[in-house]
């Protein structure tokens, strides 16, 4: 049976399990049959945000400790300690202290966590060119290939790398490896923190076959829900329909449901993932319903919005706008722009009157804007003989831009800024 060493990468085969490396004396093994073979991985570091306060905070270590804002937001991450107490990503923050009351609670720092993930990242690609980031702390390899270059089989260089982002980076990562981008990700998951997990090919179907429809990439509650009502709670009972069938029930869905249940994915690993949206958003401290409020709020978010288009290189051609009411109903409006746009203004603009038919009296917990339909900033903010007036904003705003490129983000700001801000 081949097996590695998880903190060496000693390889050696062996018919009895070893009680310990014999390299290192390490207990941490992995075994299977095609662990040689595989070559598809997926790397999901552990708890990120919690465990970058962690690494920066040692006196956190061994203690609950919640990533958030406020009584009123939701939990951006939370280690493995709170997540035994019952907590878990995206909960509201009032039902995170009531199930673990001693925990720390840390408001986000999105840009520590965003060098900490360039990190990360960057161990990710000297190992193999073909990395598809999935989210900051994510990403799928391919590792065909890469034998000769790294003098190591596929599995023995995502052991290296991993101990490489934990010495390094200070922060844990899970493996998981398969031959396919769906089953890696579903091994990423069986074994955290610090897991390595495999799925080859001659055990896949017997693997699914128990396991929740839910599993499967794509299967959100609702479909969860269709899938039941006609009986179909395991993966394994997808495997009585055939793929014409299950299309004409589900649509495109019932495609992937047919080649997913049966261990199937094709998708290859895209290194280059277009962004395809930029947004920002706040969850208030308080409900909040009074117009001149929310649109102070939106023109904060707008500008956040205009600045991060502007340092990505990317214009606008769409708006969404983004709200949730007290009661947690989501609603979201969005339109198509005639020209796209990169100023904080013509966000604003749009987005207000996206927003002023929903108010209605009603009170909002969530305000966020994004910006969609990226493109080029040459094709952007052109002059509108329908609006005189806009190229008079145009200058203000880029002169304003020129004033913080200098003197800092808040050297110079608009009224209605000041006004939100009282």
């Amino acid at each position: 049976m081949p097996t590695l060493c998880r903190d060496c990468a000693t390889g050696y085969a062996t018919d009895v399990p070893l009680s310990e490396c014999p390299g290192c004396g390490s207990t941490r093994q992995i075994s299977h049959t095609e662990l040689a073979c595989l070559s598809i991985a997926h790397i999901d570091c552990d708890a990120f945000y919690a465990s970058v306060e962690k690494r920066d905070d040692p006196s956190l270590r061994g203690k609950p400790v919640i990533v958030g804002g406020g009584h009123r937001g939701v939990v951006a991450a939370c280690c493995y300690v709170a997540r035994i107490k019952g907590v878990r990503s995206a909960m509201p923050m009032f039902e995170a202290r009531k199930r673990c009351p001693e925990a720390v609670v840390i408001p986000p720092n999105l840009e520590k966590y965003r060098i900490a993930g360039h990190a990360v990242r960057a161990l990710m690609s000297e190992v193999t060119p073909l990395v598809e980031p999935i989210s900051i702390d994510e990403a799928f390899l391919d590792l065909r290939g890469t034998e000769k270059l790294h003098r190591a089989s596929p599995a023995q260089t995502l052991i290296k790398l991993v101990n490489r982002i934990e010495a390094e980076v200070g922060v844990s990562a899970s493996v998981g490896l398969s031959y396919n981008k769906f089953l890696a990700k579903v091994a990423s998951d069986l074994d955290k923190p610090r897991g390595f997990s495999v799925v080859g090919k001659s055990e896949a179907l017997a693997f699914l076959a128990d396991k929740p429809v839910g599993l499967l990439w794509g299967v959100g509650k609702v479909l969860q829900k269709n899938l039941a009502r006609d009986g179909i709670d395991t993966i394994g009972q997808l495997r009585h329909f055939d793929e014409s069938g299950l299309v004409k029930r589900y649509g495109s869905m019932g495609q992937r449901l047919f080649h997913f249940s049966r261990g199937e994915d094709s998708r290859a690993i895209e290194p280059q993932s277009e962004t395809k949206s930029i947004s920002a958003e706040t969850t208030f401290a308080t409900d909040l319903n009074d117009p001149e409020e929310l649109l102070n709020i939106l023109w904060r978010l707008s500008e956040k919005v205009s600045g991060r288009l502007k340092a990505a290189d990317y214009a606008g051609g769409g708006i969404t706008l983004k709200l949730k009411l007290s009661d947690f109903k989501q609603i979201t409006r969005s339109r198509v722009l005639a020209s796209p746009t990169q100023m904080a203004d013509a966000l604003f603009r749009h987005a207000r009157d996206l927003l002023q038919p929903e108010l209605k009296n009603r009170k909002f917990r969530l305000l966020g804007i994004g910006a969609t339909r990226l493109c080029s900033p040459n094709q952007a903010d052109r002059p509108d003989l329908l609006d005189p007036k806009q190229q008079d904003r145009l200058d203000i705003e880029r002169a304003m831009d020129a004033v913080r490129k200098r003197f800092g983000g808040d050297a110079i700001v608009k009224g209605r800024s000041l006004d939100r801000q009282k």
